[in-house]
């Protein structure tokens, strides 16, 4: 018999646990959700999205402070107190898992602070972080338990000199120079707040590209931005050799000629992508079986391989994404509950939160042209948007796959300043199989950068207002 029971256990506080535990309780089910921290929030709130966001949004303002004197108004150099931004970020992150915490107790959720494995497919063994050991029954269990920072033999994680993105967010100095490793958007994200703060950043990737998986048309007026803004970014380059010294680290390069070059950096941040968090769940023991790249095997509902066991977020698979753990933990909680639902969504976006940001959502032309479909591509270029001029941000550029003989939107990109906040409405109308027509035909407030989307609809039937494209022949 277990020492105590409940309905559903949600194993894992993070975007998709808390918002399925968040849910289950609103259904009227019993819920108990399990994390060792304070708090719900996971890495997302704790340690990624948001601290990540935090320090950007400051990277982003000294930049456009510098940006400023173009426009006739000058400051002063910045003088960043790097104590007193660690306090405001560590504010941010408090205020947001605090809420988190007071609706768990609103919702009347039962909260353990506990580590947690199964130790059948009904039951959970919960260790404290004073070692207490206690054990948990369940109708239903959701895992939730979320991924953490890829590791290179080389760069071992326990020599101060090397960062994960945990560390990097810690801000506890802002190193002279900083190798980053991985060319991806944690990468890009934390090596434009280090070279904001006043590091020298070198990126160094091994694929010819930044952003594998972003179309090339977007990723190059980022690329343009940061070989502004950085020292080096290396590409088509591999880490050959790395020697600890006591000033930083000694590290050769490879290039694409296998020529060697080698340089030292105080601190290296290795930015080489996730791996699911499945160590010492005891899976197994639950009959819960994982792929060959460790992740949770679950169907479209949600189910895994134990009949009771969900798992939902990064844990079941990619896209590691906090807003799909989130839509996740709905068909799950939905399953649960019995209403039998499968996740079918059209479009999940991405954003990358580098200046200018890079959105998609939907599929890339990249893709499209590798699965050789037949679309059209329109573009809208924000040089020719009044309101991305007078921002001085004419450096971005809203983009969309479309079926060329139904006209119904396949996908969308946008880079610029804001991207993320726009890609919304491109997915809102994925979902609701918007074609060209539907979109151009949508009033959009002027001057906005929304009013990019409306237009690059128009692209497709050659009426744009502001763009000249001769009519489409085929």
């Amino acid at each position: 018999m277990a020492d105590k029971n409940t309905h559903v256990a949600v194993i894992g506080a993070g975007p998709g646990g808390y918002a399925a535990a968040f849910l289950a309780a609103d259904m009227g089910l019993t819920v108990t959700l399990i994390d060792p921290a304070e708090n719900p929030g996971g890495v997302c709130l704790y340690r990624g999205c948001i601290p990540s966001k935090a320090l950007l949004h400051v990277a982003r303002l000294i930049h456009e402070a510098a940006e400023a004197k173009a426009w006739g108004v000058s400051f002063g150099k910045p003088k960043i107190d790097i104590e007193r931004m660690r306090q405001w970020k560590m504010d941010v992150v408090s205020s947001l898992t605090g809420g988190l915490g007071r609706l768990v107790t609103q919702r009347k959720i039962t909260y353990i602070r506990s580590s947690a494995s199964f130790s059948d497919d009904r039951t959970l063994a919960l260790t404290d972080a004073g070692g207490e050991k206690s054990t948990l029954g369940f109708e239903y269990a959701i895992l939730a338990t979320g991924s953490h920072s890829s590791e290179i033999a080389m760069f071992p994680a326990d020599n101060g000199r090397i960062w994960s993105s945990k560390q990097a967010l810690e801000l506890e100095t802002v190193p002279t120079t900083l190798l980053v490793v991985g060319g991806g958007y944690i990468g890009l994200e934390l090596g434009s707040v280090y070279a904001a703060l006043g590091s020298e950043v070198t990126i160094v990737e091994m694929l010819p590209h930044l952003l594998d998986g972003a179309d090339r048309d977007l990723v190059r007026f980022l690329t343009k931005t940061l070989t502004n803004r950085l020292k080096k970014i290396l590409l088509n380059t591999t880490v050959a050799d790395a020697k600890f010294q006591k000033n930083g680290v000694k590290v050769t390069f490879k290039d694409q000629d296998e020529k060697h070059h080698t340089q030292r950096f105080q601190r290296v941040l290795v930015a080489v992508g996730r791996r699911p968090t499945t160590t010492g769940l005891a899976l197994e023991k639950a009959g819960v079986s994982v792929d060959e790249n460790g992740f949770v095997q679950t169907d479209h509902g949600g189910r895994t391989t134990a009949a009771k066991v969900f798992a939902i977020g990064d844990v079941a698979g990619p896209p590691m994404l906090a807003h799909k753990a989130a839509y996740e933990a709905r068909i799950a909680v939905e399953n649960i509950a019995g209403k039998n639902v499968i996740a079918d969504s059209a479009a999940i976006p991405t954003v990358v939160f580098t200046d200018p940001e890079i959105a998609w959502t939907g599929l890339t032309e990249s893709a499209a042209q590798a699965n050789g479909m037949d679309v059209a591509v329109t573009r809208f270029p924000w040089a020719a948007s009044g309101r991305a001029v007078t921002l001085g941000r004419s450096d971005g550029l809203t983009k969309l796959i479309i079926d060329p003989n139904t006209e119904r939107l396949l996908g969308a990109g946008i880079v610029g300043p804001g991207a993320g906040e726009l890609i919304a409405e491109a997915t809102l109308a994925l979902e609701m199989g918007a074609n060209a027509t539907d979109v151009g035909l949508t009033i959009h407030p002027h001057p906005t950068l929304s009013e990019t989307f409306k237009e690059a609809a128009d692209i497709f039937h050659a009426t744009a207002t502001h763009y000249f494209r001769p009519k489409r022949t085929r």
